[in-house]
């Protein structure tokens, strides 16, 4: 697109000098010239075209002169305009005035045109700077929507109706939270009826930040959920899972899964734990026993890996709480981290809450720990009780 040009000025031989000194860039289609005789016509064509580049205008004119002209100009807002102001060689006080409101340079009459254009080519550099930097940051603001976008589906996707099986009130309480570090995230939870008595029930950490971790976190959740929901054993689903998930691995991205399949009638829990924090068990009677560490490593890193599936026997009364470790690894302003020993003892005062009074209570803790620092990581909590 060629340089457009405004020139404002009364004196009609000006409008002949120009066309003709520039008449290799005009033909060439490097500079666009367009001409008006003052400073209320200059307005007029500006409304009307929107799309002038530099604005070569004379201070001295009839009906609106230079200065008006740069006033209603610079209300425009538009920082990728550059005004060249022209005037009279000893009219310095209107060209410092000129210069204070706003012009990019000034030329004196009468013009020196070898001058006049290395100014015009200074701006020129001004405005390409100007009008790359707008384009980058339109580029942002566009990324900015979609990420807000994508955290509202990366939302939508995770259980969000509390209690989510409204059946078995009764008999289970069940409750989750995930907050991201960033627009989306990598950790993810989910639940979900197997059958009458059975219900499955997940919580994910994947390796990795912004927006690859959610797009795998997408993945891993949809294929965990549809081999789940067909009532394999725990650790059948996270083998085929990970099977899967390890041909489609990208920049040897990996999650951590700790998958659960809760008998509601019997309080029995069958477990896969695929390189996940161990997860605490809040006891009825105040105690706190923590899950072993598990020996399986990670999904999508070895697609040959045979996970192993352990039992875990909930009496009434007792809550089983999953993490993420973004809530251990939570920073305060001293870089000093959240840990599971405060986890802990935040846990033994939340013995005869209900799994969402749990979770607000972790969360709060965490917040009040981290004291303004910025969160580093994706906060996830996923609790369930036997009623």
């Amino acid at each position: 697109m060629p340089i457009k040009i405004l020139s404002v000025d009364d004196e009609i031989d000006l409008e002949l000098l120009l066309t003709q000194y520039f008449r290799r860039q005009i033909r060439k289609g490097v500079y666009e010239f367009k001409f008006a005789h003052n400073g209320l016509e200059a307005l007029t064509m500006l409304l009307k075209e929107k799309d002038f580049d530099i604005i070569l205008s004379d201070i001295n004119m009839p009906e609106m002169d230079g200065l008006t002209l740069l006033t209603k100009i610079n209300e425009m807002q538009n920082p990728a305009l550059k005004c060249i102001m022209v005037s009279a060689y000893g009219d310095m006080g209107n060209i410092r005035q000129a210069m204070n409101n706003g012009a990019f340079d000034f030329a004196t009459k009468p013009i020196d045109l070898d001058d006049l254009s290395v100014t015009i080519e200074k701006a020129i550099e001004q405005i390409t700077y100007i009008k790359q930097m707008q384009q980058e940051h339109n580029e942002l603001e566009g990324i900015k929507g979609d990420l807000a976008v994508a955290r509202e589906i990366q939302q939508a996707i995770l259980p969000r109706i509390f209690p989510p099986f409204p059946e078995n009130a009764a008999q289970l309480d069940i409750a989750a939270s995930m907050n991201a570090a960033k627009d989306v995230g990598g950790d993810f939870y989910d639940f979900f009826r197997i059958d009458d008595d059975r219900i499955g029930f997940v919580i994910a950490d994947v390796s990795g930040k912004g927006v690859p971790a959610a797009i795998f976190m997408a993945v891993s959740r949809t294929l965990i959920r549809a081999t789940g929901i067909r009532g394999v054993s725990s650790s059948e689903c996270i083998t085929y899972s990970n099977e899967l998930l390890e041909k489609e691995s990208v920049n040897n991205m990996f999650v951590t899964v700790f998958y659960g399949i809760y008998n509601i009638k019997t309080g029995e829990v069958k477990y896969t734990n695929a390189g996940h924090n161990p997860p605490y068990v809040v006891k009825q009677n105040g105690s706190l026993e923590r899950l072993p560490v598990t020996r399986n490593m990670a999904i999508g890193i070895f697609g040959d890996f045979e996970y192993q599936e352990e039992t875990l026997q909930l009496e009434h009364g007792d809550t089983l709480l999953l993490y993420t470790d973004g809530v251990t690894e939570a920073i305060n302003p001293s870089e000093e981290e959240f840990k599971e020993e405060r986890l802990e003892t935040t846990l033994k005062s939340t013995t005869f809450e209900s799994c969402q009074q749990m979770i607000d209570i972790i969360k709060a803790d965490v917040k009040t720990f981290a004291d303004g620092a910025e969160q580093s990581d994706d906060i996830t909590l996923l609790a369930l009780k036997r009623l």
